[in-house]
């Protein structure tokens, strides 16, 4: 009971949590044992909406024919049940540096969900799943330098990892005060465009999509993530890491797979992430990883062994987000008072070199370049 009290005040006033150790935690990798996925239905792309804190958002990423990189996000957000605000975010990204990227953050006034909960409206944005469940219509005026209105539509099935898709965090798993839940979109087709003062960027290519739920502090769920979002001409790879701070043991959370069109190849929480080289931020001491692996281990559904690699240079990054001075006021109020908290997002998409996606099914052995978009992120020591 004075765990429970003591998460229940660290969750309202931002205050560091005690050391529960790693039984808090019921990772989604228990559920994968049995069961290594579950194709996403209509259903899994509910907003779930929670009354009490959390973060929940829909992210699109969009990497081009013409080779221009770009996402669009909804952030939905309650603070202890006390304030739920909704926030449209757009970036698109400058990749031979030549300007700045363009990076639109905008509050949502109005928000409101369909009946069914699958799309998302607020004043001049919606994000609506289509009645088929297959594509996505994204929809925003809410930023004259960036109005976007692009549809994506899935080529290969989506999934969640185990059954739930879903870690929990508390010392009673029938009574979690936390979650943390990933449903991927890995392969997916765009078009549209997303209109800027340097004209239109047509965004007709290859697109993934995740709807995730942090249901508690983000910094009480990780401290750290990495994320690998790879599109090459047959084969899409999705990885999503994160680690728990100590206070859940800093127990490590692997959610991902392989798919190609019409199929997942394998996918679940055997997974791992490998910063192979690092040079320290001199600005805030975290640890850049400069060259980065990432490995994916199952089996396909007639019971072959399958492995992948993913390794290579990560070249310069493309951006160096300090989260506290980027992210709006609600989002601060979460992280207000955590020590030791400092969160930065580290974005790459390596150019001069595409990495190879080294994929092994039974005895079959399949080598593809691609495009990589990842993302490493630092958020508490």
């Amino acid at each position: 009971m004075f765990k429970w009290a003591q998460a229940a005040l660290a969750n309202v006033a931002g205050t560091k949590e005690p050391i529960y150790g790693p039984e808090a935690i019921k990772s989604v990798a228990e559920e994968a044992k049995t069961t290594p996925y579950t194709e996403a239905t209509k259903n899994d792309l509910k907003w779930q909406a929670m009354e009490s804190t959390c973060v929940e958002t829909q992210c699109f990423y969009f990497m081009t024919d013409s080779g221009q990189l770009a996402f669009a996000q909804v952030i939905y957000s309650n603070v202890a049940g006390i304030r739920t605000t909704c926030q449209f975010n757009s970036k698109v990204f400058s990749l031979d540096g030549s300007k700045p990227h363009l990076w639109c953050s905008t509050p949502l006034n109005n928000h409101e969900f369909s009946e069914d909960k699958t799309s998302f409206y607020a004043t001049d944005c919606a994000v609506e799943l289509s009645e088929d469940g297959n594509s996505y219509t994204i929809k925003s005026l809410n930023d004259e330098r960036s109005i976007v209105n692009v549809t994506i539509k899935r080529t290969a099935p989506g999934f969640k990892v185990g059954t739930s898709g879903t870690t929990l965090f508390g010392t009673d798993p029938a009574n979690p005060w936390g979650s943390m839940r990933h449903v991927f979109w890995p392969r997916c087709v765009a078009e549209g465009t997303i209109a800027t003062p340097d004209g239109p960027v047509d965004c007709k290519g290859r697109a993934m999509f995740v709807h995730a739920l942090q249901g508690m502090k983000p910094h009480h769920a990780a401290a750290k993530w990495n994320f690998c979002d790879f599109q090459g001409p047959n084969y899409s790879a999705v990885l999503m890491q994160y680690t728990t701070p100590p206070s859940y043991g800093s127990t490590v959370v692997n959610v991902g797979g392989i798919v190609k069109d019409n199929e997942i190849i394998f996918a679940g929480a055997e997974g791992a992430v490998t910063h192979v080289a690092i040079k320290g931020d001199t600005e805030n001491d975290w640890p850049e990883p400069t060259a980065i692996k990432f490995e994916w281990k199952g089996a396909t559904k007639d019971g072959k062994q399958a492995d992948a690699v993913l390794e290579g240079e990560l070249e310069d990054k493309l951006d160096r987000i300090d989260v506290m001075a980027e992210v709006p006021g609600f989002v601060k109020q979460i992280v207000a008072g955590a020590v030791g908290t400092k969160p930065y997002i580290y974005q790459y998409a390596p150019q001069k070199k595409k990495l190879t996606l080294k994929l092994k099914i039974g005895e079959e052995e399949i080598s593809e370049e691609g495009y990589l978009f990842s993302e490493a992120t630092f958020i508490s020591a």
